[in-house]
């Protein structure tokens, strides 16, 4: 699934993030959302997200 809609990310899910340094490169992070903060309902580039690490990126990926 990917991270483009916000409706299906929640505080709590694991995801795959790219960080604003890595966007060019395209590595992803693994974590755990504490904070969803894209406000609109979808993003191209996919929903904002603090993890719980506190790193913030883009949801590419959405784990089970």
């Amino acid at each position: 699934m990917n991270g483009t809609n916000r409706a299906s990310i929640k505080p709590g899910l694991r995801v795959m993030i790219v960080l604003k340094k890595d966007q060019r490169s395209g590595k992803l992070t693994e974590g755990t959302v504490s904070a969803v903060l894209t406000n609109s309902p979808t993003h191209p580039h996919g929903i904002k997200v603090r993890l719980e690490s506190g790193e913030v990126g883009r949801v590419k990926e959405i784990l089970n």
